[in-house]
Parts: C-alpha cells; sequence; structure tokens
C-alpha cells in the first residue's frame, strides 16, 4: 500500500497528507478548490519547518517529504489508481455520501475507502459504495501530525482484511489504532461532546466565565486544554453537526446543542478559523468573548 489519495484540503485532509508524506507515501491530496491546495501546502511546509526546528525532521527529509505530495484538483486523477483513499470532507453526511458515491466508481474493486468523519454512520456511508467491504472509519484527532490516535470503525459490512490492513497501516505513521463499534460519534466525539456541550450550559447559567471553566478542567482534570477552547479549536460548527448527530442518532435530549453554540455557528463565529468564537484570536490574543450572567 504505496497510494494515498486524501480527498479534502482542510485542516484535517492537509495534516494527514503531512503524516503520510513524512512516512514515505505517495500522496495525491485533492480539492476541488486550488486556493485551498494552495493554503494547504503552505500550512504543510510551515508545520514540517516546525518539526525541522525541533529536531523531528531533517531539512533533507522535510524537502523529501514535501515531494512526496502532489496537489489535483480532478477526481478521476486523484483516485483511480490509489490503494487508499480517505475522505477528509466537511463533517456534513449529504456530502460524504455524494463523495463515496462518486468515487465507489473510479477506484478498483480492492481499493480501501476509508472517512475520517467524526460522528457519521461508516454503514450509512459504506452502503451505497460497490464494495462495502472496503469502507471504514479512519479517524484521526487533531492536530494530525501531533496525536496519537486513529479511532477505528468498522462498519456492518467491513471486512476483517480491510480492518486489519487500516490497522497495521497506522502503526506505520507511528500512530496508534484503537477499534470501536459503529455507532454515533463512535467513542471520543460520543464522550467529549456532552462534556462540552455541558460545559457552555454552564456558562450560559452564570456558573461561571469561559476562561474560569477551562481553567478549573484543566488544574482539575489535568485536561490539556479546556473544553471551550478546544471547541474553538475543532471549530463550533463541526460540534454543532456533531451534537446533531448524536441526537438525532439516539433521540435523547441530552446532546441536544445548547443555544449559544447554535447562536454562535449562525454568527459565523466558529472559533480559531473564523479567528473568534468563545475566545478571541485576533492578533494572536486568546481573550473570552462570551459571557452569560456572570458575578
Amino acid at each position: 500500500m504505496k497510494k494515498i489519495t486524501i480527498i479534502g484540503a482542510g485542516t484535517m485532509g492537509n495534516g494527514i497528507a503531512h503524516v503520510f508524506a513524512i512516512h514515505g507515501f505517495n500522496v495525491k491530496l485533492f480539492d476541488i478548490h486550488e486556493g485551498s491546495l494552495d493554503r494547504a501546502i503552505k500550512t504543510i511546509e510551515k508545520n514540517m519547518s516546525r518539526q525541522v526546528e525541533k529536531g523531528i525532521l531533517t531539512t533533507t527529509e522535510a524537502e523529501s517529504s514535501l515531494g512526496n505530495i502532489e496537489l489535483v484538483n480532478e477526481m478521476n486523477l486523484a483516485v483511480k489508481s490509489a490503494d487508499l483513499v480517505i475522505e477528509a470532507a466537511t463533517e456534513n453526511e449529504d456530502l460524504k455520501i455524494e463523495i463515496f458515491k462518486e468515487i465507489s466508481t473510479l477506484v478498483s474493486s480492492d481499493t480501501i475507502l476509508a472517512t475520517n468523519t467524526s460522528s457519521i454512520s461508516i454503514g450509512k456511508i459504506a452502503a451505497i459504495s460497490k464494495h462495502p467491504e472496503n469502507v471504514i472509519g479512519m479517524h484521526f484527532m487533531n492536530p494530525v501530525p501531533v496525536m496519537k490516535l486513529v479511532e477505528i470503525i468498522s462498519g456492518y459490512k467491513t471486512s476483517i482484511k480491510t480492518k486489519e490492513t487500516v490497522e497495521n497501516l497506522s502503526k506505520k505513521l507511528g500512530k496508534i489504532p484503537v477499534s470501536c463499534n459503529d455507532y454515533p460519534g463512535f467513542v471520543a466525539n460520543r464522550i467529549l461532546m456532552p462534556m462540552i456541550n455541558e460545559s457552555i450550559q454552564c456558562l450560559q447559567n452564570g456558573v461561571a466565565g469561559v476562561a474560569e471553566i477551562d481553567s478549573i478542567m484543566k488544574l482539575g482534570m489535568s485536561h490539556p486544554m479546556g473544553p471551550l477552547q478546544l471547541a474553538d479549536f475543532i471549530g463550533l460548527d463541526v460540534c454543532l453537526s456533531i451534537l446533531n448527530v448524536l441526537h438525532k442518532g439516539f433521540g435523547d435530549s441530552k446532546y441536544s446543542p445548547n443555544p449559544v453554540l447554535v447562536n454562535l455557528v449562525t454568527a459565523g463565529d466558529t472559533g480559531v478559523k473564523s479567528g473568534k468564537g468563545f475566545y478571541d484570536y485576533s492578533n494572536g490574543l486568546k481573550n473570552p468573548t462570551v459571557s452569560y450572567n456572570n458575578h
């Protein structure tokens, strides 16, 4: 398994491409928008430069790794000879299903199709594929070059061979694959998102402010990042999408997105990527921006 295609050049897509490239794989990074591809390769260059500064990579290794990445904006050229295709598009069920419909008609019968979804049913995505036994969830954590976990999710028809191949591949990337079954949110986000949602509820009820909630969780629970800052880092729109998947999938009110989260996303304040969420990131600052009845 040498030829890897990544669909989507956003935060997750460029991070996944980065990791495969530094481990010697031939990577095609696809996006329909050339501007997204340009931003992605600049981000990868910057992140590899940081790794050189930290002694993780040599300058020669970084240059060689960048040479392993090919930018492509035509789907057929991106996937037709791939051994593995990883879809890393926006966390939107309809979009992902459309992508899988297209790529399943273009790849060979033994190409593994993985989705980096953080919550959406693998079985539903696999159902529209010609070879559902080759479809699997491969949920990387952000930032991909740093985080060790890859959550491996098998759909109802995912073959043992596909699962074992993806687990072994993850280990070759220096990652730790951990398997789970196909339920809404899987494990990571089924536990994480209610915590974030409850943190927003505490803020809305005036229990404490943004910085105080985050400080309590960092200092008291040894979390490296508070839940509200983490939500900004993930993207508030992504958090909202995942909570909606959980709420729809389980029908349990505990997964119902807090109105404050809905309002922020509606206003376009989606966190770090927009420059503002629960914190203001303009000029590199991280000042809290949201308060409710705080004393």
